[in-house]
C-alpha cells in the first residue's frame, strides 16, 4: 500500500467523524431548544409529575384541595362534648370553623361526647349501631378520653372529696391504657378511612401543690403510653395539650377547674389543625 493512499484514507475517515460529530451536536441542541420551548409534563429521570402550576403535587398532611366537604365527628368525654365552653362550640365546632377559614369546606356531623365517659365506657359506646353509623360518615374524628379515668372528673374538687394519690393515679393509668388500646382498635375497625385525632391529656390541677408533681407524672406517663399505642396505626394523630395548660390553667380553664373554657378549646382546635393538617 502506497503512502499517498494511506494518507488519503486517514483524511477521509477524519472528515466523516467530524461530520458525524457536527450532526450529533446539532441534534442535541435541537432537543434542548425543544424542551425549553415545549416542556413535558411526563416523568423524566425519576422526577415526579408536576401539576399545571409547576409545583409538586399536594404533600401528605396538607389541607384537602378538592371540593369534597369534610365531615367532622367528636366522640369521647366532656371535652369532646365541649363542657365549659360558654359559647357551646367546644373542640369540634371550633375545628370546623378553623378548617373553613383555611379554605376546606367542612361540617360538624355529630358530637358524641358524654360527660363523665371513661375508657371502658367508650368501649361499650362503640358497640352501639347508631354510634358506628355516625362514625362511618366522618372524614375527621376528634377523640377525647382518659381524663375521667385519671382524675375522676372535676367532682372531686367541687365536692371536697380527696384527690387521688400517686399510687391510685399509677393504677388508673395502667388500667385505663389497656381499655384505651381496645377502644382504639375498635374505633379504627369501624372507620379505617377517617383521620383520627386524639386530644392528649393535661393536668387540670397543676396549680395545686399537692397535685402538681404527681398529676404531671401521671399525665406524662399516660401520654407516652397512648403515643406508643397510636403509633401502630396510620391516619392517627395525637395532639399534645399538656404544655398549653401547664402554666396557664387560670387563663384556659373554666370555673370548674377541670374543663377548658372557650379560649382553652380554641387553642386546642388550633393545635389540631397544626398537627393533623
Amino acid at each position: 500500500m502506497s503512502k499517498n493512499n494511506s494518507t488519503s484514507r486517514i483524511w477521509r475517515m477524519t472528515g466523516v467523524l467530524s461530520l458525524l460529530s457536527t450532526l450529533l451536536l446539532i441534534a442535541g441542541f435541537s432537543f434542548a431548544v425543544k424542551d425549553v420551548i415545549f416542556p413535558q409534563a411526563a416523568q423524566i429521570n425519576g422526577i415526579p409529575d408536576q401539576n399545571k402550576t409547576g409545583l409538586p403535587e399536594e404533600a401528605p398532611g396538607s389541607l384537602p384541595s378538592d371540593s369534597k366537604e369534610l365531615s367532622v365527628t367528636a366522640i369521647g368525654d366532656s371535652l369532646a362534648k365541649g363542657t365549659g365552653d360558654d359559647s357551646g362550640k367546644g373542640i369540634a365546632r371550633r375545628t370546623v370553623e378553623l378548617l373553613k377559614e383555611q379554605g376546606a369546606e367542612s361540617k360538624l356531623v355529630n358530637n358524641l361526647g358524654i360527660n363523665g365517659l371513661t375508657t371502658e365506657g367508650l368501649k361499650h359506646l362503640l358497640d352501639e349501631k347508631g354510634v358506628q353509623y355516625s362514625l362511618r360518615q366522618a372524614d375527621l374524628i376528634v377523640l377525647s378520653i382518659g381524663g375521667n379515668d385519671l382524675f375522676d372528673g372535676a367532682q372531686n374538687l367541687q365536692s371536697g372529696r380527696q384527690l387521688p394519690s400517686e399510687q391510685e393515679l399509677e393504677q388508673s393509668v395502667t388500667q385505663a391504657s389497656e381499655q384505651f388500646a381496645a377502644a382504639i382498635a375498635k374505633l379504627i375497625e369501624i372507620n379505617p378511612q377517617a383521620q383520627l385525632v386524639y386530644v392528649g391529656l393535661y393536668n387540670p390541677f397543676s396549680d395545686l401543690p399537692m397535685m402538681r408533681e404527681i398529676g404531671d407524672g401521671a399525665v406524662a406517663r399516660w401520654n407516652n403510653i397512648v403515643t406508643d399505642i397510636l403509633s401502630d396505626y396510620e391516619k392517627v394523630v395525637m395532639v399534645p395539650t399538656f404544655d398549653l395548660f401547664a402554666q396557664n390553667s387560670a387563663k384556659y380553664l373554666a370555673s370548674d377547674h377541670f374543663h377548658p373554657n372557650g379560649t382553652g378549646y380554641q387553642i386546642i382546635a388550633e393545635r389540631i389543625l397544626q398537627s393533623a393538617y
